[in-house]
């Protein structure tokens, strides 16, 4: 069935990528469990913060509006959701492969080519993250923490933020020795998630933390999905996309050299 769901739906990408997502299909095939338990860890932030000590909080002015901190909160959990199915699957799970499981190097036995193995393990990272982010969106929507038509904007933008981290996610597993390494993933990717005017707009910070925080990805990401669902678009979000686009185009080139190098060298 996952094999005949990858075929039926044209996947944009050459054949090598796109076998590379049928293979983890059929793997997730009999760990459906494990795929489908990720649409609930972004809903319990959303309930838990966003519902739950939204009480607590007062309307604050947003774009010229005052906004619900439930309104406020969930576009950031989509975006953050986002960053973090990316990350775990372009790194822990692919560190897996290349490093234990040596799936690449068979892979590259075929006429496969690294950078059709960077596409198909990103390429798989946005199916994964898309279906999680369309629940998501659902779940906005239902709860009414939509205000604006621009909303239908926040999948695909919520999809460009899981390829930026997806990208720069696999780049950075090439470099990995051992588990140990992964700690720096977590001193990364945690102070962004706590820090990216996720639970608090970035006035509240003094004016130098400002700028360290406007260049981090995550910020980009949550303006974007941010100013969609609340109808504030205005032309710096067109920043943050191109900033997002940048990082997962140059992330990608990284990771085809660099596995190309490891496992060819």
């Amino acid at each position: 069935m996952a094999t005949l769901l990858a075929r039926v739906v044209p996947l944009p990408m050459h054949g090598g990528a796109r076998l590379l997502v049928e293979r983890n299909l059929m793997v997730y095939r009999h760990d459906w469990l494990v795929l489908v338990s990720g649409f609930f860890e972004p809903l319990f932030y959303l309930f838990s913060i966003g519902v739950g000590i939204a009480h607590l909080v007062r309307p604050f002015e947003v774009g010229g509006r005052l906004v619900d901190y439930a309104a406020f909160i969930a576009p950031a959990m989509l975006a953050a959701s986002a960053m973090n199915g990316a990350i775990i699957d372009t790194t822990y799970n692919l560190f897996f492969k290349l490093k234990y499981a040596k799936l690449y190097d068979a892979v590259l036995a075929t006429p496969m080519r690294p950078f059709d193995v960077a596409v198909g393990e990103v390429a798989w990272a946005l199916v994964r993250g898309t279906m999680y982010a369309a629940a998501f969106v659902v779940a906005m929507t239902t709860l009414g923490l939509v205000a604006s038509w621009w909303a239908l904007l926040a999948l695909p933008a919520a999809v460009l933020v899981a390829f930026a981290f997806a990208a720069a996610g696999m780049a950075g597993t090439t470099y990995m020795r051992s588990w140990q390494d992964f700690e720096f993933v977590s001193l990364v990717v945690l102070p962004m998630f706590l820090l990216s005017a996720t639970f608090f707009p970035i006035t509240a910070y003094p004016d130098f933390a400002q700028v360290l925080v406007r260049l981090t990805p995550l910020y980009h990401g949550v303006a974007l999905v941010r100013g969609l669902t609340l109808g504030t678009v205005s032309w710096p979000l067109l920043i943050s996309v191109a900033y997002l686009a940048a990082m997962g185009g140059l992330g990608l080139w990284i990771a085809a050299r660099r596995i190309d190098r490891v496992l060819l060298r």
